[in-house]
């Protein structure tokens, strides 16, 4: 069972809490089939009190515990607040300690949007690589300029700190945390729920501090920016264990132990992500897509794709693109 909640104030945008919470519970419904039907996931709405909070949009939420009340968390996530943050940064300083607090016992925190303004009063941002919205990006830069703005990034990562600039991109942060705790298979049933025209993978829209700042093994790290930087070509593990001086057999017990997964699925994710992104933005064909990943046999693509996706290349790439908007609508001039 994971633990996730949100932070209710009045300026939060009621879509930033919305849509995670219906990503997870979603996900919680797969993984529970599994489990006899016990639900995986508890989603909290958390305040500084147990009264009714009413939103800039009109909506009213009832917190289910207040910030002094909360268990132990897996995931705390911070709203994007409407229009100008600075009003809703001062009226949260008496329960910021709660961030310190949290980080400190390495729950992931995320922000959506101008959220990451709560964690940079916060001091959590300080030497990190942070986003925000666009529109907002000078503000924080003059306000905060220890933090490390990424303005061409949509999703940060440092250590258990995350930053998204936009609630489609707290989509792709939630498809990314649904695979680590339920597995590919549910990750990409849900990517696929979640209009598929409109989702990045984790990988290809994220920085990160450290190829995977959730372990400390800097061979594996730096086998994983080798695989990264060696997608389109033809890869084995002999030739990435020789890179590393280790042994294929050392490469795959340390790259499982720090990633949760052998060297060649990460290859496999990694290859996937970035087919999915050029069968949605481009016109090549599903075999100089494959040939593009460093996969020569098409049949094999295809049939790795399906494993990972759900779906063929070309039922992906209808569905995604079926979606897309048109700008060409007969009868416009």
């Amino acid at each position: 069972m994971y633990t996730a909640a949100a932070a209710l104030y009045p300026q939060a945008l009621a879509t930033s809490i919305t849509l995670p919470m219906e990503i997870l519970q979603a996900a919680s419904q797969m993984a529970s089939v599994r489990k006899h039907g016990a639900s995986q996931v508890h989603f909290l709405l958390a305040a500084e009190s147990s009264e009714p909070i009413t939103l800039s949009s009109g909506i009213t939420l009832q917190p289910d515990r207040s910030f002094a009340d909360l268990p132990p968390l897996d995931l705390l996530l911070l709203p994007a607040i409407w229009r100008n943050p600075l009003p809703a940064v001062n009226a949260a300083r008496d329960w910021t300690g709660l961030l310190q607090a949290e980080a400190a016992k390495g729950t992931r925190i995320c922000s959506v949007g101008t959220g990451s303004f709560l964690l940079a009063e916060a001091d959590l941002l300080d030497g990190r690589p942070a986003t925000t919205h666009w529109n907002y990006f000078a503000q924080f830069s003059r306000r905060y300029p220890a933090v490390d703005l990424k303005n061409h990034h949509l999703i940060t990562q440092s250590d258990n700190i995350y930053c998204v600039g936009s609630v489609n991109s707290i989509a792709d942060l939630m498809v990314h945390i649904v695979e680590e705790w339920f597995g590919s298979p549910i990750a990409r049933a849900i990517e696929n729920q979640f209009s598929p025209e409109i989702r990045r993978s984790f990988r290809a829209a994220a920085y990160q501090n450290e190829a995977d700042s959730s372990h400390h093994d800097e061979d594996i790290a730096q086998a994983q920016q080798w695989l990264q930087s060696h997608l389109c070509s033809p890869i084995s593990i002999d030739l990435l264990a020789n890179h590393l001086q280790l042994s294929p057999r050392t490469l795959n017990r340390r790259f499982k132990r720090a990633t949760g997964m052998t060297p060649l699925s990460y290859l496999q994710s990694l290859r996937m992500a970035s087919a999915k992104d050029l069968l949605r933005h481009s016109n090549l064909t599903v075999g100089d897509i494959a040939w593009q990943q460093g996969i020569q046999d098409v049949s094999y693509f295809s049939q790795l794709f399906r494993k990972h996706c759900g779906v063929s290349p070309l039922k992906y790439r209808a569905a995604a693109r079926g979606k897309l908007f048109n700008p060409e609508v007969p009868g416009r001039p």
